[in-house]
């Protein structure tokens, strides 16, 4: 059968995964030939919808993380790496999951990160990230909040019904406190992922408008929003895209 994948396409999957012949090739023909030509050339190559290679791949293993898409997140980790994205940044990611979709949900992905890297010869445990400690990470945590959200947020840790305020104490110091302040990472590409974790797992609209707020406020601004919806779709498919683009327009209905 006559497969007709694009030229690009073949060289983007090259670069991907030099080497590797894909088995849907032979049991799958005409779906991976239209699969391939869409994530691999048309979405790549959408005018206006272009994201730097590095950024593209951090935001597709936060979008396979928030969808459970454990398999594909195993074949993209090393493709990840082959563009650019470093070893603290993928584990960064994976760290940073824990908060938006909990440790349930991460722990085979930070398993598969740490048997890729020791396959690939990466000495674990990678550099400390760090940069709070047990007694001051609920007042960094606020300071990273106030950072992103504005200064509404000085005082959420206190705020809130008495029987769930602990809640809000824990977002200012696990969420924000643990994970934020990290190094490896900075906000803007935080905000990202987590954008990406949130319209990936469905269900999350309304953080996820905050987020989009959020990514809005720091300089990820709605069209580089749009840009990271749109190269994320063919891995999450189209509803959660499209309710991941209406929460964006929301968000910045809510900023005017």
């Amino acid at each position: 059968m006559d497969i007709n994948i694009s030229d690009f396409s073949k060289e983007y999957h090259e670069k991907m995964f030099p080497g590797y012949v894909s088995d849907f090739l032979r049991t799958d023909p005409e779906f991976i030939e239209r699969f391939d030509n869409f994530a691999f050339d048309e979405v790549v190559n959408q005018k206006g919808q272009e994201l730097e290679d590095k950024t593209r791949f951090m935001a597709i293993l936060s979008t396979l993380l928030g969808c459970q898409g454990i398999d594909e997140f195993k074949a993209m980790v090393p493709a990840a790496l082959n563009f650019g994205v470093t070893p603290v940044e993928v584990k960064e990611i994976v760290y940073q999951a824990v908060a938006y979709l909990g440790m349930g949900r991460v722990f085979p992905f930070l398993k598969a990160v740490n048997e890729i890297f020791e396959e690939r010869g990466i000495a674990l445990p990678l550099e400390g990230q760090a940069t709070t400690t047990i007694e001051n990470r609920r007042e960094m945590g606020t300071q990273a909040q106030v950072d992103i959200f504005g200064d509404g947020m000085k005082d959420f840790w206190q705020s809130g019904p008495e029987e769930s305020r602990h809640i809000n104490y824990w977002l200012a110091d696990n969420c924000f406190g643990d994970y934020y302040t990290r190094t490896g990472l900075d906000y803007k590409q935080r905000e990202m992922i987590t954008f990406c974790f949130l319209a990936a797992q469905g269900g999350c609209e309304p953080q996820l408008t905050s987020h989009a707020a959020g990514n809005m406020r720091i300089g990820n601004d709605k069209a580089f929003l749009i840009r990271v919806i749109s190269q994320c779709l063919p891995y999450i498919g189209y509803p959660r895209s499209l309710n991941a683009l209406r929460c964006v327009n929301d968000a910045e209905k809510m900023a005017g």
